[in-house]
């Protein structure tokens, strides 16, 4: 199970504030997504990555309402706390 982003604040570079339903809060940096590609390198551009929104439906954030990250990678990101089983798993047999 992951928790919902409740609120989010732009700090600075790419740096987002994350607070989560239970509480919890972290700074996620999101060069690396960024530097993945994909439909992440729309975010490289400072005035698109800082006009992100929070779909308070499934609790994640987005942009455009076309790109979003996965909620339980981005409470691992802002915690520290590891991912869950399940996502560690799909990536073993995925690799």
């Amino acid at each position: 199970m992951y928790q919902d982003i409740i609120e989010a604040h732009y700090l600075y570079d790419y740096k987002i504030k994350l607070f989560f339903e239970n509480g919890k809060s972290g700074v996620v940096d999101f060069r690396k997504f960024i530097e993945k590609g994909g439909v992440f390198c729309k975010l490289a551009d400072y005035d698109v990555f800082k006009r992100f929104g929070i779909n308070r439906e499934t609790g994640v954030i987005t942009w455009e309402d076309d790109i979003d990250i996965a909620p339980e990678t981005l409470y691992s990101e802002a915690t520290g706390e590891p991912l869950p089983s399940w996502i560690e798993k799909e990536s073993v047999l995925s690799s």
